[in-house]
């Protein structure tokens, strides 16, 4: 299922998601048939929208833990997944900005979002990149959980930066098979299940 805009869409602990209409891929994708590698699915959906982001607008995208994707330390793309992966289904919700730009941005978000525009100028139109997100869904969650994670870690925004969460601050040492974020704290590593993770010193902004 696809939406054309959004004006109340919602992301990870409650937040909101807006887009215009005809500027972003908007969709929920129904997954069935579900297997015990089910777990590392939110991975490998924000390993599949970097690799439509970057066929579709030859750009360089990183993912921050567990699966917002970034470009240049901006989030292009939220996630969101909700289920029941025990009884082998889920819904694998994706907000991908393409043809926004900058000035359609609120403007509490223009520091810290981008889009495929932004970043490429002139990237394929939206279905073309809802195009290459199915095919790259459908190729991601059919790898093992080991390619998961090498693809993964292979675009790791945390790793070797220091980062702080609600029950502490350490220095992100990528993640484990299970998924899970490895964190060096001054008491020693703890591993990272879920929750927010902030960036203790984020990078500067461009000019």
């Amino acid at each position: 299922m696809t939406a054309g805009a959004q004006t109340a869409g919602r992301g990870r602990l409650g937040r909101s998601w807006v887009a215009q209409p005809g500027s972003a891929v908007l969709a929920s994708i129904v997954m069935r048939g579900l297997s015990a590698d089910a777990a590392l699915l939110p991975l490998a959906a924000a390993v599949a929208v970097c690799q439509a982001c970057e066929r579709s607008a030859a750009v360089k995208c990183e993912i921050k833990w567990p699966n917002d994707v970034w470009i240049e330390g901006r989030k292009v793309a939220g996630i969101l997944v909700e289920g029941r992966p025990q009884e082998g289904w889920l819904v694998l919700g994706v907000g991908l900005n393409v043809a926004m730009d900058a000035e359609e941005m609120p403007e509490e978000l223009r520091a810290t979002a981008t889009s495929l525009a932004i970043e490429a100028g002139s990237p394929p139109g939206v279905e073309a990149v809802l195009a290459a997100l199915l095919a790259a869904v459908e190729a991601t969650s059919a790898q093992s959980p080991e390619e998961v994670v090498a693809a993964w870690s292979a675009r790791d925004a945390l790793r070797g930066r220091p980062i702080r969460w609600n029950e502490g601050e350490g220095i992100a040492e990528g993640i484990d098979p299970s998924g899970s974020l490895l964190v060096a704290t001054d008491g020693g590593r703890v591993a990272l299940h879920s929750g927010e993770v902030a960036l203790v010193r984020p990078r500067a902004d461009r000019g």
